[in-house]
């Protein structure tokens, strides 16, 4: 079982690269996911991801009190507004626009109430 988990976790650590060069894919998300397969396989991967220079902090500070920095915010924030106008300009049909506004609106109202540190 531990192998699969390990596997999950290195799953979850390449969907968090391709988010990091993808603007539509979320990076950090993915990489807590990998941090929590990771401690159930492999305590090797998961000390190297929570010491991670990049990732490391962002996980450390969602696992101990659901934190989400500033700068991470205004990425994410940036990010959902550019997949939206991006989504306009396709002149994508109205009903999906509408369907993409409340979800995106509600996915940036959880990102600016959870706290910073």
């Amino acid at each position: 079982m531990k192998n699969l988990w390990t596997m999950a976790g290195f799953v979850m650590v390449a969907l968090g690269a391709i988010g990091a060069i993808l603007p539509l894919l979320p990076t950090t998300v993915f990489m807590i996911m990998a941090a929590f397969c990771f401690a159930k396989g492999s305590d090797r991967a998961h000390a190297w991801l929570m010491n991670h220079k990049i990732f490391g902090q962002a996980i450390k500070d969602w696992q101990r009190n659901g934190a989400i920095a500033p700068k991470s915010k205004r990425i994410a924030t940036l990010s959902i507004i550019a997949v939206f106008l991006v989504s306009v300009l396709m002149n994508v049909n109205l009903p999906i626009l509408i369907l993409q506004a409340g979800i995106l609106t509600c996915v940036l109202i959880f990102i600016w109430t959870r706290p910073n540190h």
